[in-house]
Parts: C-alpha cells; sequence; structure tokens
C-alpha cells in the first residue's frame, strides 16, 4: 500500500525593527502563528534592525546574502515578510532568493479564503485577493509575449499583462457591484431592527480573543470555535434574552490583529459596519496573553478607523482560567470591565447584569395607574420596555416598568 500525504511548505519568517522597543519581535512571533494557520512550516526567522524599510528589498544587501545561505541550509521554499511589499520588493527578492516571496498580507489572504464559507465572505476575500494582485501584476519575461496565432488574433493583439489587468478590473467591478447589493440588503436590515426598537451589542476583539465562544455561551449559536487565529470569519448575529422582557441581538465580528491589511478593512467594510450601526461595544480581551493591552490598542486603533467612537464600551477580559499573572488588568476607555472565561461560563451573569443595566440607561422608572380604557398602551410597554411589575386594580392596571421616552410620552392620561 501506498501512502500519500500532504508536504507541507517550509518557510522563513522575515522582519525589520525600526527602533529599540517596538513589537517587530512580537509580530514575528504572530507571524509565525499566521504561516501555521495557512498550513505551512515555520523553518526559523530573521530580524533586522535598521533604520527604515529598504525600499528595494525589504532588508538589507547583507541581510539579503545571510538569509540565502539560511534558505540553503534550512531547504526552505520560501519566505514571509512581516509587512506589505512592494511589487518592486516583491520583485527584487525574488530574483535575489530564486524562491518563493510573500508577505503579510498574503498570508492573511489566504486564511481568510480558507475560512470563508457564506457568498458575502468568498466575495469579499476576492475582491480583496484582486486588489492586492492587481498593483502586483509584472510583465517579466515570458508574460511580456503576445497571445497565440489564429483567426480573430491577427493584429497588434494584447499582451498578457495588459490582458491581466482587464479581467482583474473587470472582475473587480463585478464584485464591487455584489458587495454594494449586500450592503443595501444589511441596510434594509437594519432598518427592519430600528423600526422593532431592538438594541444591538457588536463583539470585538483580537483574533482568538474568545470572541465565537462567548457568542456560543450567551445564545447556544453554534458558531465554530477552535484555538486558532479567523477560526471564523463570517458574522453571526443571534438573540440574547435578559431577565424580564428585556432582549438584545448580539453581533460576532471579524477578529482584529496586528497590521491588518487595507485590502481586507475596505473589503470588508459592510461586514464591520455591523459595529458601526450597533448600540453598544463588546470588546473581549485575551487576558491570558502577555500582549493583552498591545492587542487592546489595536482594537480600539482599527475601530478609530473605521469611525467608530461615542459608544457605551463593556470590555471582558476572557481566559481567566488560563492567567498566570495576579496583576489585574485595566481598560479606561471601557464603560464596564469583567473578569470572565467564556469557556467555562463563569462571570457570564455578571455580563447579562451589565448588558441590563445598559438597555435600562436610556428607558424612565415608571409607576403608573392605566385606566382599562388606555390598557393597549401595556403591548407597547411589553415590546420595546421592561415590565416589572403588573397589577390589576378596580380602577385600572398598575404597572412598574421601565419605558424608552417615546413610549413615556404617550402616557399622557
Amino acid at each position: 500500500m501506498i501512502q500519500t500525504a500532504e508536504e507541507k511548505e517550509k518557510l522563513l519568517l522575515v522582519g525589520v525593527s525600526a527602533h529599540d522597543g517596538d513589537d517587530a519581535e512580537d509580530s514575528l512571533a504572530e507571524l509565525a502563528d499566521l504561516v501555521e494557520t495557512a498550513g505551512a512550516i515555520s523553518a526559523g526567522g530573521v530580524l533586522q534592525k535598521r533604520e527604515r524599510i529598504h525600499p528595494a528589498t525589504y532588508i538589507g544587501k547583507g541581510k539579503t546574502e545571510e538569509l540565502k545561505e539560511l534558505i540553503w541550509e534550512t531547504q526552505a521554499d520560501g519566505i514571509v515578510c512581516d509587512d506589505e511589499l512592494t511589487p518592486a520588493q516583491l520583485r527584487n527578492l525574488s530574483e535575489l532568493l530564486d524562491v518563493k516571496v510573500m508577505d503579510r498580507t498574503l498570508i492573511i489572504l489566504d486564511i481568510f479564503a480558507m475560512r470563508a464559507s457564506t457568498s458575502e465572505g468568498k466575495i469579499q476575500v476576492e475582491l480583496a485577493q484582486l486588489k492586492y494582485r492587481a498593483s502586483r501584476l509584472t510583465g517579466l519575461g515570458k508574460s511580456l509575449s503576445r497571445q497565440g496565432g489564429g483567426i480573430g488574433t491577427r493584429g497588434p493583439g494584447e499582451k498578457k499583462l495588459e490582458m491581466d489587468r482587464r479581467l482583474i478590473g473587470s472582475r473587480i467591478s463585478q464584485l464591487k457591484k455584489e458587495l454594494e447589493e449586500i450592503r443595501r440588503h444589511r441596510e434594509v436590515t437594519r432598518v427592519q431592527r430600528a423600526k422593532g426598537n431592538m438594541p444591538v451589542a457588536a463583539i470585538v476583539g483580537y483574533t482568538n480573543a474568545g470572541k465565537s465562544t462567548l457568542l456560543n455561551m450567551l445564545t447556544d449559536a453554534d458558531v465554530l470555535e477552535e484555538d486558532m487565529l479567523f477560526a471564523t470569519l463570517d458574522p453571526t448575529t443571534r438573540l440574547l434574552s435578559l431577565s424580564k422582557d428585556q432582549q438584545i441581538l448580539l453581533t460576532d465580528t471579524v477578529g482584529f490583529i496586528r497590521k491588518l491589511p487595507h485590502h481586507l478593512i475596505e473589503a470588508f467594510k459592510s461586514t464591520l459596519e455591523e459595529a458601526k450601526y450597533a448600540d453598544y461595544i463588546i470588546h473581549v480581551v485575551d487576558a491570558a496573553n502577555p500582549q493583552a493591552d498591545k492587542q487592546m490598542h489595536i482594537v480600539y486603533e482599527t475601530l478609530r478607523s473605521l469611525g467608530i467612537e461615542d459608544k457605551k464600551i463593556v470590555t471582558l477580559f476572557n481566559k481567566q482560567d488560563k492567567r498566570t499573572e495576579d496583576e489585574p488588568l485595566h481598560d479606561f476607555m471601557a464603560d464596564y470591565a469583567l473578569q470572565i472565561s467564556a469557556k467555562y461560563g463563569t462571570g457570564l451573569d455578571e455580563v447579562k447584569q451589565v448588558l441590563e443595566e445598559l438597555l435600562r440607561e436610556d428607558k424612565i422608572l415608571i409607576e403608573r395607574l392605566i385606566p382599562y380604557q388606555e390598557a393597549g398602551i401595556l403591548q407597547l410597554v411589553r415590546k420595546n420596555g421592561e415590565l416589572l411589575e403588573e397589577e390589576y386594580q378596580p380602577d385600572g392596571i398598575f404597572i412598574r416598568a421601565y419605558v424608552p421616552m417615546e413610549v413615556y410620552g404617550r402616557m399622557n392620561f
């Protein structure tokens, strides 16, 4: 019997540290996780300290020669640079090293392509990939040759490079139209939610912080949860029922990461806008990660770049079961901060209590005797407010409830 197994690519990781104290080493370690998630093996890493990235070859001439020797020693199939390479850097490194050259963006795009399961996710990933490729088309060697002869091909012909650009441009236009249609559909859904006065909380956080686990534990959402980067890509929205009549929609969003490619932010704008249009932000932090503070900073920077500000934030320091340090974490950007373990359900009752408090903040506590001829208002109270107490008396119905301002304004009897 002949057994066959898919051989994993061996890749060397390359990074540049511009100054002391930057997170270049942590970023390179994260790149190793990304490479592993993409299905390859990290064969080692090279980190060069220099004032700025080399405009032509990313790293300096001496480091390039050192890297060439390391490739030969490790029998690596290629390299992955920790920053997005320019077309010139990509071409020059490929010529100098004679191996496959990739960058962080390409690895992330590859992972996203593996994870996308819905039609929207696939469209978004393809659009990001095409935008990435469009800026890196080069006309070298055989790619500049004319198309083959035959009827219909006589005349000046068309260079392969020009044909590729035209085809990619056409496909990008088509995908943008499809995404615009999806965006309009999302807008209709949001309007329907607004009409129903259903509050929405978007779950955001660094990739692998435990967002999907939290959603599953709170709502039985049955979303894939694995200890890997970008385990889930497509957003999921589920209803969470709190005490009494209170309900809130929870939306899981794609995880953030260092140097999130702008191609992805642009392509996934319709998905990330779920956080923009949400009423509240639930920020999940991997408290067991030594880089938790930096990851929190990256999440807030990404939210700012998307124009998501001035929202009530609940920060959940997750994975307390894995924490080894006693020093508590703080988030001065948050309105509420809780310590939880989503995997074991620790602290989730407190999370629900905080959400209940948030929902009550915009409501008025009333104690009112409603005449029986105005009993129809009770339906509005149940639908849009929180009915705490209800008692039928000879003169009417006594209620104690939290109601929104629009319902309160109708109680002028």
